[in-house]
């Protein structure tokens, strides 16, 4: 298989850094080409483990230290915008984080690109005047929002946790309009 030539002796890091060219591999491989019915099936999976075993399902997830509180006793407006399907963002803030976040502002997966989402929330009159703030896993996100002048108004941040590595922050800290955070700090960006 060519997947193990392309993968072999991979690190976690080396995954995230080579993923735009091992997932094209991986769905060949697979026969997968339709990403909306792979999205379905991951959807009906999980709404399917949540019935038969709720406590397990919660249990198989986890959140970084320190994010829960730092939601909990947040004093800012939150919106969720995440590439997962709302329920489920909306049971693992619930479940695991203690966290009731009102469903419309929970943007999940199926709403739009991030960068679309972060229009739609600047323009909504109860944030206008407000400073906003986007905190980001995925640097390749942050690139897109900075690519579109209409979202100038966002502070940006990379959390230093997640999905990007330490060659991504590296390049996200010469650019002036990210700030690193890092996980510590995350809850005084709530305040």
């Amino acid at each position: 298989m060519y997947l193990h030539k392309v993968a072999e002796g991979l690190t976690i890091e080396g995954i995230l850094e080579n993923w735009t060219t091992i997932k094209p591999v991986i769905m060949a491989e697979w026969d997968e080409n339709d990403r909306d019915v792979l999205i379905d099936l991951f959807g009906k999976v999980r709404d399917e483990w949540m019935d038969r075993d709720f406590q397990t399902w919660i249990g198989a997830n986890r959140f970084y230290p320190g994010v829960p509180d730092a939601l909990k006793f947040s004093s800012s407006k939150l919106y969720i915008v995440t590439t997962k399907q709302g329920r489920f963002a909306d049971a693992l803030l619930r479940e695991l984080a203690g966290v009731t976040i009102p469903p419309e502002r929970i943007y999940g997966l199926g709403t739009g690109p991030k960068v679309k989402v972060l229009k739609q929330l600047q323009e909504m009159p109860e944030n206008l005047g407000l400073t906003l703030h986007f905190v980001e896993d995925r640097f390749a996100t942050l690139k897109n929002v900075i690519k579109e002048p209409e979202l100038n108004k966002w502070n940006l941040y990379l959390g230093d946790w997640g999905y990007n590595t330490q060659k991504e922050r590296d390049e996200a800290a010469r650019i002036s309009r990210i700030q690193l955070l890092q996980l510590s700090n995350f809850s005084n960006k709530l305040k």
